[in-house]
């Protein structure tokens, strides 16, 4: 699916992959590999954003995606985040939507929210939050009308 099928039907929290369509290629060849991986991967949406304009430019919207972190004994030291434009040439897919019940934890309110955890009930996402401590945090479980909407419009994972 195109990057603007993937702003508009996928709900924040889902896993999103992207590809170019090439082929992987050997683990010996270490460049070409890393060049590989850039543009073809997964992670976890947690942010959309609509077109801007600016003067002359427009940009078109774009979403962002969280693809790791790198750290050691519970201390992030780089998070890796992939942000697309909805003119972006690679092919995306759904390969799993945030649960029934599940709470996502945006890290404030408003349209600038990023999503910082996706917990499996309130109480998991108040323990998270007591440990990582995000002050102005917002929490939105999803709903059942949110899942099953995905699956009458044909939008489910996989």
């Amino acid at each position: 699916m195109s990057a603007s099928l993937i702003y508009d039907l996928a709900p924040i929290g889902s896993i999103v992959a992207w590809s170019d369509g090439n082929s992987r290629p050997p683990a010996r060849f270490k460049k070409k590999l890393a060049a590989w991986q850039t543009r073809n991967s997964k992670g976890r949406l947690i942010r959309k954003e609509g077109p801007r304009q600016s003067g002359n430019y427009a940009s078109p919207g774009y979403f962002t995606l969280h693809e790791s972190d790198f750290g050691g004994k519970n201390t992030i030291v780089m998070r890796i985040h992939r942000t697309f434009g909805l003119d972006s040439d690679l092919t995306f897919k759904v390969l799993e939507r945030p649960a029934l019940g599940s709470v996502r934890v945006f890290d404030r309110g408003g349209s600038n929210a990023e999503l910082v955890h996706v917990a499996d009930d309130r109480e998991a996402a108040a323990a998270w939050l007591k440990e990582h401590g995000y002050p102005n945090a917002v929490l939105q479980e999803v709903t059942a009308d949110e899942v099953a909407a995905a699956h009458v419009e044909g939008r489910a994972a996989a």
